[in-house]
Formats: structure tokens, C-alpha cells, sequence
């Protein structure tokens, strides 16, 4: 049976680094991953699985939010995104949303964002950096902490927006220590899970690289499904 092909979003503009950390973390578990960016066509061949991935603010307009200054957001790919989710979300196609993509899931399942979680949670530590910094509180009822196994994790930081009203059918099952919203999934048999932080990015940690076999996983039995 041939590997799944997992569809990772990124921005058009320097979006090649984010994509080749994805694809070395998708093909060490035997997937295969294509590039999707706006502007550019969709592969001929159907992805089994999706990544939205991490890069600019999500648009305040397609949530009902406040527009800030100083922060930049990409159109093309917020429309790219929501059109890919459109599809996939009902259709039960797995799904993994890293930083902005897990934002993105809740925003396209009619969730808010908070525009800049500093404004909110006076508490929060100011903190930016790909290093495993971060604590995090996962719940061990979810299926993100079946498939990570730690509680608390560590883990990388890289976002000033983060989720505030869940979308339908999503529930919160990881925050951090001064209670911003890590991680989010949906119930249920299929694969939706969004996580706020980088596991692409950890390379050496096993609990974020099995997030990546999981995906493997869900895509492939879906690609068979569907054949």
C-alpha cells in the first residue's frame, strides 16, 4: 500500500522552510507531504490527510474580531484555508492544525480568536522561541494525550493570538500555566486535533513526533476507506 499524502499548508512567501520541517517529520513516519500554497494549483492527486500549518495572523474580519496594528495577515491564504477546511472537515478527512492552523480549525467551525493574548491574560509569560519553554496542561481524557502520553509537556512558543469561543464540536484539552488555550480537538471517531505550539519544530522529542505518526495513521486508513 503506497505511504498517505498529506496537503501542508503554508504562506507563499517563505513558507519552503516551514514545508521542509513538515515533510521531514511526515516522511520519518512513512507519509508523504505536498505543498499547498494560495495562488498555486492543487495536486492532480488526492491528499489523504491535512496539515494547516503555522506562519501569519489569521484576518480579524473572518471572525467578527478587532483589526490590530503592527501585525501581518495573509488574505489569500486565510480564503485557501477555509476553502480546504470547507471540504475536508465534513468529508472526515484528518487534520492536524499547528499554531495558526489550530486557530484556523476554530475559526472555521464558527470559533473566535483572541487577537493578542497579552491584551487577555495578564499572567501570560512573553515568551517566543522554538525551544520546548513552555509548560502545558493536557487532559488526559483526550486523544492528544492518548497519542503524546506526557502531561504536563513541554513545548515551543510562537503565537500572540490564541482561541477564545470554540467552534461546534470542539473542546479545549490543553492550556498553559497562566490558562491560554494550547490544544483543541473534535470527539469522535475521526482526526481533528489542533495544537498551539510547533511539533514540527521538536524534532527530538517523541511525545510531538508522535502526533505526526498518528496523522500517518488516520490518513492512511481513510485513503483505504475511500478507494
Amino acid at each position: 500500500m503506497s505511504a498517505p499524502l498529506i496537503g501542508v499548508t503554508t504562506s507563499r512567501r517563505g513558507g519552503w522552510r516551514s514545508f521542509l520541517m513538515h515533510r521531514l517529520a511526515l516522511r520519518r513516519v512513512g507519509a508523504r507531504a505536498v505543498r499547498l500554497s494560495p495562488g498555486e494549483p492543487l495536486p492532480d492527486q488526492p491528499f489523504d490527510g491535512l496539515v494547516i500549518g503555522g506562519g501569519d495572523d489569521i484576518g480579524a474580519e473572518i471572525y467578527d474580531g478587532s483589526v490590530l496594528p503592527d501585525v501581518r495577515i495573509d488574505p489569500d491564504r486565510d480564503a485557501l484555508e477555509l476553502e480546504l477546511l470547507e471540504w475536508a472537515l465534513p468529508d472526515g478527512l484528518p487534520v492536524l492544525g499547528i499554531c495558526r492552523g489550530s486557530q484556523m480549525i476554530n475559526v472555521a467551525l464558527g470559533g473566535t480568536l483572541h487577537g493578542d493574548i497579552y491584551e487577555t491574560y495578564a499572567n501570560a509569560r512573553r515568551i517566543r522561541t522554538v525551544l520546548p519553554r513552555k509548560t502545558v496542561h493536557i487532559d488526559e481524557r483526550s486523544r492528544l494525550y492518548a497519542i503524546t502520553g506526557c502531561n504536563p509537556c513541554r513545548v515551543n512558543a510562537l503565537h500572540h493570538q490564541s482561541v477564545d469561543r470554540l467552534g461546534g464540536g470542539l473542546r479545549v484539552v490543553a492550556r498553559d500555566e497562566a490558562g491560554v488555550v494550547q490544544a483543541i480537538e473534535r470527539g469522535g471517531s475521526g482526526f481533528l486535533i489542533g495544537v498551539q505550539w510547533h511539533p514540527e519544530l521538536l524534532v527530538f522529542s517523541h511525545p510531538q513526533q508522535r502526533l505526526f505518526k498518528a496523522l500517518a495513521d488516520a490518513a492512511l486508513a481513510h485513503g483505504s476507506a475511500a478507494r
